[in-house]
């Protein structure tokens, strides 16, 4: 007797979850190749001066980065459909049996869309600070006496580097003066 492992696709559309499940990397593929269409829309019509033109201008990296972007899309597409499947890392002690933890992920999805809407009008130095601390305290700290100040410490650090030692203008807020 033998018996087979297909199973035959049921009024819900089974095979095709059990397809789904089996190719969910291509979901990755998806997302590299609308964030590659975003970079190199954004990179061809991007303003540039004719004065600031030379043979490698501001587009230059972008249209690379949105090319390599594309590219990677649909090699792992490619290989995902050829029965290619990502391996677990062998250090890797997750359970995969367990659900997601959706109050993490939410947690940070908050912290950085909220660091994205204050970043002007508070600056950087305290929308930093605070996405610093709430990212902490969403991956599990809660050292409600230091964390503040290590993420003012942090937050304060990359402003110095980024605005000061590189020349990357950051909005300074209210603090424009004092830093």
């Amino acid at each position: 007797m033998t018996t087979t492992t297909e199973t035959p696709p049921d009024e819900h559309g089974g095979s095709r979850r059990t397809w789904l499940r089996e190719h969910s990397e291509l979901g990755v593929c998806v997302m590299l190749l609308a964030l590659g269409v975003l970079v190199l829309t954004d990179a061809l019509t991007m303003d540039v001066e004719i004065t600031q033109r030379g043979p490698i201008g501001p587009k230059t990296v972008p249209i690379a980065v949105g090319i390599g972007l594309l590219v990677v899309a649909v090699l792992l597409a490619i290989d995902v459909l050829r029965g290619g499947r990502g391996e677990a890392e062998g250090g890797e002690d997750i359970d995969l049996s367990e659900p997601a933890d959706w109050r993490t992920v939410l947690l940070l999805a908050g912290v950085f869309l909220g660091a994205a809407v204050l970043i002007e009008p508070l600056g950087f130095p305290i929308a930093g600070a605070l996405l610093f601390w709430g990212a902490a305290y969403a991956l599990g700290s809660r050292h409600l006496d230091r964390d503040p100040l290590i993420a003012a410490g942090l937050s304060l650090i990359t402003y110095v580097v980024f605005n000061n030692l590189l020349g990357v203008p950051l909005p300074g807020g209210p603090l424009m003066g004092v830093l």
